[in-house]
């Protein structure tokens, strides 16, 4: 069948400067470049660019660019060329379109409409080269009050706490989706920076069990790679329910992906389909999820937090109250902006809320019934730099997870073709040859010299703000002020207006 489809990218090469070295030709894996042995050139395949720049950024002559194709359809608002070739493709397909990473619609990002207050005259700033500022945070429920004996030993128990040294958490990302070569980066700079990393899905591969101090595992809907020894190995267990990028669905592993090392990590055939189903087939009730919930406490000793993750949607404030109150000593909450390997774009683009204002609703929720106390808060989905970080703590989050940003600092160009398989910078990727390009030693360095840059601004907010700890910006929200915003999303936010 004849595509109608038009190129993205437009290639233009320097012929003064290419010296036919075919870096190009090795770096691309979308069959983009070749060489033509009888021209004794290389020449461009433009329709399977997808702007990943991988032959840019490697071409040692700088011959290369690439821009977005200005073919210009008829102006139209409602039938914009995005909307027409995306029903040209699928008039090709007749399937879902897919597609990676996290929502890409120009909704509101309530970040850019958050400020953060500071001090001036009458609280004076805290200079935090010059006396000590705490970024610690630590995750799990916490007592409803503290009683001590006569002699001043406590009596209270206090439910297991994980010490967080930063309040940045590296997000789940399963092993498959990305490689294991990923894994390890994020496992080695979780370790070394004090925080942890979420092994997602998809199983701990053994060669990461060193680093079980500093790793969150999942138990999700297909309950790939979970075992009794899975669950001990771990600081904190999360029970994935829903997530960001496409509330209300499963997951999808494509079998192309699923290597010897994958199926056995995830304990399903080699060269199958992963698929997640939508929904836990034992958890239809708040009441199902408490019994996994004291279940794993039980198979555990109750040594470690157990996490509830969920899709930030409309209802989201009365389904963490739920969450708490069976059991759940950390809620993650993930925006519609959380990225993910693949999704069906209808959904990615259609179903959620952002993360700003599920996790404002959440927080307020919880204290009006007086239950904040009793479970951590985890905020994640698009969160971008340290600005997004400290507001979203003052908005009531106790940490934030990050995944897209993570990889960015890996090399990811947010070309958002993870689910084919095909990532030319060796991330959303199991291809052997591919793999390779993620050096996890230099990856660990990119992601610790990340959340330290992010630490170290965080430090200077709040001493800008005039408090020495980031408990002290914990659910404050007095320290933040809405730009452009209208009454309702202020009066959700829980924020005054600027100059007010």
């Amino acid at each position: 069948m004849k595509s109608f489809l038009p190129t993205r990218f437009i290639i233009e090469r320097d012929a003064s400067r290419c010296i036919q070295c075919k870096v190009c030709v090795n770096q691309c894996s979308f069959g983009v470049h070749a060489f033509d042995e009888d021209e004794g050139a290389i020449t461009a395949n433009e329709h399977n660019c997808v702007g990943c720049h991988r032959c840019v950024v490697f071409c040692p002559t700088n011959a290369l660019t690439i821009r977005r194709n200005p073919l210009d359809y008829r102006a139209n608002y409602n039938w914009r060329p995005e909307v027409i070739e995306d029903i040209l493709k699928q008039a090709e397909s007749g399937g879902m379109l897919l597609t990676g990473m996290g929502d890409d619609k120009s909704h509101t990002i309530y970040w850019d409409h958050l400020l953060l207050n500071a001090s001036q005259v009458t609280n004076p700033s805290i200079d935090p080269l010059r006396e000590p500022m705490e970024l610690a945070t630590y995750l799990g429920r916490k007592p409803d009050r503290l009683e001590f004996d006569a002699t001043g030993r406590l009596t209270t128990t206090v439910a297991p706490q994980v010490k967080l040294e930063t309040p940045i958490m590296f997000a789940a990302m399963s092993y498959g989706a990305v490689s294991l070569n990923v894994h390890t980066s994020l496992a080695r700079a979780a370790t070394e920076l004090g925080t942890l990393w979420n092994t997602g899905e998809g199983g701990l591969h053994p060669s990461l069990a060193r680093y079980a101090p500093n790793t969150v595992v999942q138990v999700a809907s297909g309950r790939y790679g979970v075992d009794a020894e899975y669950l001990r190995s771990a600081r904190i267990i999360e029970i994935k329910i829903g997530q960001g990028a496409k509330p209300g669905i499963g997951g999808h592993l494509p079998g192309e992906k699923v290597t010897d090392e994958v199926s056995r990590t995830r304990m399903i055939p080699r060269g199958t389909d992963a698929i997640s189903p939508a929904p836990h087939h034992d958890i239809y009730s708040i009441e199902d999820l408490r019994q996994l919930i004291y279940a794993i406490k039980e198979a555990t000793g109750s040594e470690k937090p157990v996490s509830v993750k969920v899709a930030a949607v409309h209802n989201v404030a009365a389904i963490a109250s739920g969450m708490v109150r069976a059991g759940a000593d950390i809620i993650v909450i993930d925006g519609l902006r959380g990225a993910t390997g693949a999704a069906p774009k209808a959904i990615r683009d259609s179903v959620g809320i952002p993360i700003e204002l599920a996790l404002a609703s959440v927080d307020t929720r919880l204290r009006q019934e007086g239950i904040r106390n009793q479970a951590s808060i985890i905020a994640s989905g698009g969160l971008r730099c340290s600005g997004d970080v400290a507001k979203a703590i003052a908005l009531g989050a106790d940490a934030v997870y990050i995944g897209t940003a993570a990889l960015i600092a890996l090399g990811c160009h947010v070309c958002q073709q993870c689910h084919t398989g095909k990532c030319s910078w060796g991330i959303c990727t199991s291809d052997p040859a591919l793999t390779k390009r993620i050096n996890p030693e230099i990856g660990a360095e990119r992601l610790i010299n990340l959340v330290r840059g992010w630490s170290l601004e965080i430090k200077d907010m709040l001493g800008g703000m005039g408090v020495n700890a980031i408990e002290s910006l914990r659910g404050n929200r007095l320290h933040l002020r809405g730009v452009g915003l209208n009454d309702t999303e202020l009066s959700i936010l829980g924020v005054k207006m600027a100059g007010s």
